[in-house]
């Protein structure tokens, strides 16, 4: 287990992985800085300089969050957001300015931004306000919390194989907890059957695909019954497990 050299409880991605950063900003000195001190809390970050390698980097790294300039060289933020949201449509997204007009602030708030600091900012700011971000968007977790899966209110011990959600108790098959584990393990992220298959099921499996939604039907009864829903169909995809948002 890692822990950051800041000395705050680490956290990390739902699967026990570090929390993944893009930071964008075409100051190269900034963008430096920024990514050390996002570094320093354990996360695996990268850098751009502008918006297409932003778009290109989010592609090949899914970051969970992004910091992102709203002046950039080659276009602005708020057109990368679009593209970002393309790629990645449930990725929390911090937005850098040196504007501090009102109307900026709700021009990034409407964009789909989920929060704005003002240039200059203390880098302190910057890493408390990601963290708030990923813990109310349910992307991440504490290390200190020990071998639990969390998005929104469900949570899964995996050492125990016990599953509640707002703190009821949910009684769960063996092949039901290992599909919950394997969504829960890929939160925001569309599965597809194959995948689910090959998971859960194991490459040697010989049934065919119906198992895998007969099996969602039976989470979804036990997991989503009487609740807002977590796990969505995405036709001719798959399915996504997301926390409720309210």
């Amino acid at each position: 287990m890692n822990t950051p050299r800041s000395g705050r409880p680490a956290l990390s991605r739902p699967d026990g992985t570090p929390v993944r950063v893009l930071v964008v900003d075409d100051d190269p000195d900034l963008a430096e800085v920024l990514s050390g001190a996002l570094r320093y809390e354990g996360w695996d970050v990268r850098t751009a300089g502008d918006g297409a390698t932003a778009v290109a980097e989010a592609r090949d790294h899914m970051p969970d969050a992004v910091v992102l300039d709203v002046m950039l060289p080659d276009t602005d933020g708020f057109a990368v957001l679009r593209s970002l949201h393309g790629v990645q449509p449930d990725v929390c997204v911090l937005f850098l300015t040196a504007r501090d007009a009102v109307e900026d602030r709700i021009a990034g708030i409407t964009a789909g931004g989920d929060d704005y600091v003002t240039k200059p900012f203390s880098l302190e700011e910057v890493v408390a306000r990601l963290r708030g971000l990923l813990r109310r968007a349910g992307m991440a977790r504490q290390l200190e919390e020990g071998p639990r899966l969390i998005v929104g209110d469900l949570v899964v011990d995996e050492e125990a194989r016990e599953v509640t959600r707002a703190g009821e108790l949910i009684e769960l098959s063996p092949t039901e907890f290992e599909l919950l584990r394997f969504l829960m393990r890929n939160p925001r992220r569309v599965l597809s059957k194959a995948q689910i298959l090959d998971r859960v099921w194991s490459y040697d499996f010989g049934g065919q695909a119906h198992v895998v939604e007969l099996y969602i039907s039976y989470l979804r009864k036990k997991v989503d019954a009487g609740r807002e829903p977590m796990i969505h169909t995405v036709r001719g995809a798959g399915y996504v497990l997301k926390p409720v948002v309210r």
